[in-house]
């Protein structure tokens, strides 16, 4: 499937593999891009971006705590639940566009780069708002000292990487270690108790070692390896988020997050949330004709396989072989329109265009059927017109080098992956959810630890 549209995007490097893999994942819980001269460290180090991103976000968006399409990440009368939703999607976010953030230092695409300071500016100055509803004024600006700062040495390995500059590497990772320490000591006290300081540190330094090693990995030519560390960077810190939402606000609390209804609600977000920030890598790789084209293609069709097998687990294997074949067309256009418009072809996009509402309504007639007709198709249809207008609309924002545009216009399609993943999780039911099988984040934080340590 994406292998033609490779062709169609004018390239000559292999061939990507076919849209998803034929096999799939048994059960819900597997875990699993223009260039230009490098900007100065002065002019767009994370840590004095992060004030102008949040005074734009507050600007822009309505207030401290909203996201680009208007919606308050938390208030203190939100249910753990959403709570804990949140601070996994927020977390998740992050780990995506840190790892942006290095990829573009990278590739020596300076405005892009701006652009993911500016979105980790928001998506730090939203995890600070959840942590003033969590925690109170005083937690949430330690917090955002902290978090900044870690953003920061980030900056920084990625500028040594750069550079071939060992000794600024070497001091970017012992200023890394000395915030794993400083983010572990304020999660253990902030839980009371509830989270071993040790645990704590032990997240903190998964995550760190995700987004270093996609970061070299990258600057190697391994894309491959790249993303599969750029996926297990998501999952991990999205699973933070549950574990961080038990530890601070309590057992007693946050009993419904051990409920299969949740826990299907939490597992949907994760994956629809990674479809959306993996065809958003892959659908910029091609605008930019980039080397790691074929390993962001072969990421979303691993994505696609584990949203198969989160079907089949759910409902069976004719289910899931109706859902493959549909989700694939959807890929398909998506990439036909990324591939018009790099040829600047509007025939082939209105084309492409059509062939996504074709795809609109025979899914949403999928899923009505899934839930027993408890949304009805022609929500459903809308809800999938809004997602594939927003994939569009951050394609054409990029491609115009409107990268502020692009960023929180792919924010604001993850963002709504949460909520339909909400609905149907809801659609679904008590019964469905109770087929999804334990695992993954119940077993530590993201189920990827063992992997990482095996490398």
């Amino acid at each position: 499937m994406i292998a033609t549209l490779w062709r169609d995007l004018g390239r000559s490097r292999r061939p990507v593999g076919p849209a998803v893999c034929a096999a799939v994942v048994a059960g819900l819980l597997t875990g699993c891009a223009a260039n230009g001269p490098l900007a100065s460290h002065d002019a767009t180090h994370s840590g004095h971006a992060s004030s102008d991103a949040s005074a734009a976000a507050d600007t822009e968006h309505g207030g401290p705590g909203e996201h680009a399409g208007g919606m308050p990440w938390a208030q203190p009368t939100a249910s753990a639940e959403d709570a804990a939703l949140q601070l996994q999607a927020l977390l998740g976010h992050h780990s995506i566009v840190a790892s942006e953030m290095m990829r573009a230092r990278l590739r020596g695409d300076e405005d892009f780069a701006l652009s993911a300071n500016a979105a980790l500016g928001k998506n730090t100055d939203a995890m600070s708002d959840m942590v003033k509803a969590l925690l109170g004024d005083s937690a949430a600006s330690e917090f955002k000292i902290l978090w900044t700062a870690h953003v920061t040495a980030l900056f920084d390995y990625a500028l040594g990487l750069v550079r071939t500059d060992q000794a600024a590497r070497n001091e970017a990772q012992a200023d890394l270690g000395r915030m794993e320490t400083a983010l572990a000591q304020f999660f253990a006290a902030g839980a009371q108790g509830r989270l071993p300081e040790d645990a704590a540190k032990g997240a903190v330094q998964e995550h760190v070692h995700h987004l270093l090693q996609q970061a070299d990995a990258y600057a190697a030519g391994d894309y491959a390896t790249a993303n599969r560390l750029f996926r297990q960077a998501y999952s991990q810190t999205f699973a933070l988020g549950k574990v961080l939402a038990v530890a601070l606000l309590g057992p007693e609390k946050t009993a419904g997050l051990e409920t299969p209804a949740w826990r299907l609600r939490s597992e949907l977000t994760r994956l629809l949330g990674e479809h959306v920030v993996l065809a958003v890598a892959a659908t910029r790789a091609g605008v930019l004709n980039s080397p790691d084209f074929a390993a962001a293609a072969d990421a979303v069709n691993a994505n696609t396989a584990d949203l198969t097998g989160a079907i089949d687990a759910l409902f069976g294997a004719e289910p899931a072989k109706t859902f493959m074949s549909l989700w694939a067309d959807h890929l398909q256009q998506v990439m036909a329109y990324t591939a018009a418009v790099v040829a600047k072809d509007q025939a082939r996009r209105d084309d492409a265009r059509a062939k996504l509402a074709g795809f609109e309504d025979q899914f949403a007639a999928f899923l009505a059927t899934a839930t027993s007709g408890q949304i009805p198709p022609a929500d459903l249809a809308e809800a999938l017109a809004m997602h594939d207008e927003r994939l569009i609309q951050q394609i054409d924002a990029f491609v115009a080098r409107d990268f502020q545009t692009a960023h929180d216009t792919g924010y604001s399609t993850y963002e709504h992956m949460r909520e339909l993943a909400s609905q149907l999780a809801a659609a679904f039911g008590d019964a469905v959810a109770q087929r999804m099988p334990s695992g993954g984040p119940e077993t530590g934080f993201g189920g990827t630890a063992e992997r990482v340590g095996r490398r």
